[in-house]
C-alpha cells in the first residue's frame, strides 16, 4: 500500500472540491493507502497558510517539501486547475517536479471568463490528470494534456431528513418549498430560480451565502422578488433535512464544473428543475428525467401529482453510474496505471 499526500487550497468545508476530496480520501483509505492531507485552511493534517486562496505570501518550497516527504504520489485538488493563488500553485509545481502526481481538475481557468488569461495545467510523464466531466477532459487533450474522467460520486442512500420539523423551523406552512442548494453568485442564476418560484407560487430557499461581491445584487433581487425567499440553513438542521423539507430542487446555474445538487436531488428522491448548462447535458445523457426551468406547467402538475416511477428511474441511474461505492475501484485503476498499488 502507498503513502499519499493530498493538497488543496482548503479542505473540510462544504464547497464541491472539499466534498469530493473527502470522498476520494475515504475511497483511497478503503484501498489500504495512507493519506496525509495538506491545505491552506480548514480541516487538514498539515495546515500551511500560504496555500490558502487569499494568502498574501506563498509557502516556502522547503515547507511544502516537508509536507510531501515520503509520499509515493501527490494528489493536487484543483490548486493548479483554477489557480486562484498563482504563487502557491507555482510552489506546488516546483516541489512536485519529478515526483509522481495526480491532478484532480474540478474547474479550469479558461472556463471562467475573468480567469481565462491564466495558464492552464502543466504536465510531465509521471503526472496523471483526472477531470470530473468529459468536456474538461476533451479541452485538456486539445491543449496537449492527456486526461481521464471520473465523475463525482454520491451516497445513493443518504440519511432521511426531518421534513416537518424543518418546514416548521422555516415557517413555510403548506406552501411548496423550492430548494436552491448553492451559493449565490452571478453564474448561479438566482433570477431564474426566483422567476420559477413566482410562477409556481412557491417559497425559494437559498441555502448558501452570497459570494464574489454578489451580496448587493442578491439583496436587490430579493427586494424586488414576486416570491417569498428564505436564506440560510438554521442551526441544528442538515442538508438532508433541507432536501426532505423541499418539494422541488432547482439548479438554474449557467455554468458548473459538475453541479452536485443535480445528483443529490436524485438520491434524496426529489424532482429537479434545471438550466441545461454544458455539464448538466452530459449528466442528462445517462437518461435522467428532469424538468427545465420553463417547464412550469409540467412542474406544477408534478407537485400536485408526484410521479414515483420517475423518481425511482432516476435513483436507479444514479446507483448505476454515480455511486460512491464504485469510487475505490475507479481510483485503483487510475493509480495502478502509474505503479501506485
Amino acid at each position: 500500500m502507498a503513502d499519499l499526500a493530498l493538497v488543496s487550497y482548503r479542505l473540510g468545508g462544504t464547497d464541491g472540491v472539499a466534498i469530493e476530496s473527502a470522498k476520494w480520501i475515504g475511497a483511497l483509505e478503503s484501498l489500504g493507502h495512507t493519506v496525509t492531507t495538506v491545505a491552506g485552511e480548514g480541516d487538514a493534517d498539515v495546515i500551511i497558510p500560504g496555500l490558502a486562496i487569499d494568502a498574501s505570501d506563498p509557502p516556502s518550497d522547503e515547507r511544502l517539501d516537508d509536507a510531501f516527504a515520503g509520499a509515493d504520489l501527490v494528489i493536487v485538488e484543483n490548486l493548479a486547475s483554477l489557480p486562484l493563488n498563482v504563487a502557491a500553485r507555482d510552489v506546488v509545481y516546483r516541489v512536485i517536479d519529478g515526483r509522481r502526481a495526480l491532478f484532480h481538475h474540478h474547474d479550469l481557468a479558461w472556463q471562467r471568463g475573468h480567469l481565462a488569461h491564466l495558464e492552464g495545467p502543466r504536465t510531465q510523464a509521471n503526472w496523471i490528470h483526472v477531470t470530473i466531466n468529459e468536456l474538461s477532459c476533451r479541452e485538456l487533450r486539445d491543449r496537449g494534456v492527456d486526461a481521464v474522467t471520473i465523475m463525482n460520486t454520491f451516497d445513493c442512500d443518504p440519511p432521511t431528513g426531518r421534513r416537518e420539523a424543518t418546514r416548521h423551523a422555516l415557517d413555510v406552512g403548506a406552501a411548496s418549498l423550492v430548494l436552491l442548494p448553492s451559493r449565490a453568485l452571478a453564474r448561479k442564476n438566482v433570477p431564474g430560480a426566483i422567476a420559477l418560484c413566482a410562477s409556481l407560487g412557491a417559497v425559494l430557499w437559498i441555502l448558501g451565502p452570497a459570494e464574489d461581491g454578489y451580496g448587493p445584487t442578491l439583496e436587490r433581487l430579493i427586494d424586488a422578488a414576486r416570491a417569498d425567499v428564505r436564506r440560510g440553513l438554521p442551526e441544528g438542521l442538515s442538508v438532508h433535512d433541507a432536501y426532505a423539507a423541499s418539494d422541488l430542487v432547482v439548479m438554474p446555474s449557467t455554468w458548473e464544473g459538475f453541479g452536485n445538487a443535480v445528483i443529490e436531488s436524485v438520491t434524496h428522491r426529489r424532482p429537479l428543475a434545471l438550466y441545461p448548462y454544458p455539464v448538466a447535458r452530459e449528466i442528462m445523457s445517462y437518461g435522467f428525467r428532469f424538468f427545465e426551468l420553463d417547464d412550469v406547467a409540467r412542474i406544477a402538475r408534478f407537485l400536485v401529482h408526484p410521479d414515483a416511477e420517475m423518481l425511482a428511474h432516476n435513483v436507479a441511474l444514479a446507483r448505476e453510474h454515480f455511486n460512491v461505492e464504485s469510487l475505490p475501484a475507479r481510483l485503483d485503476s487510475v493509480l495502478s496505471s502509474v505503479g501506485v498499488r
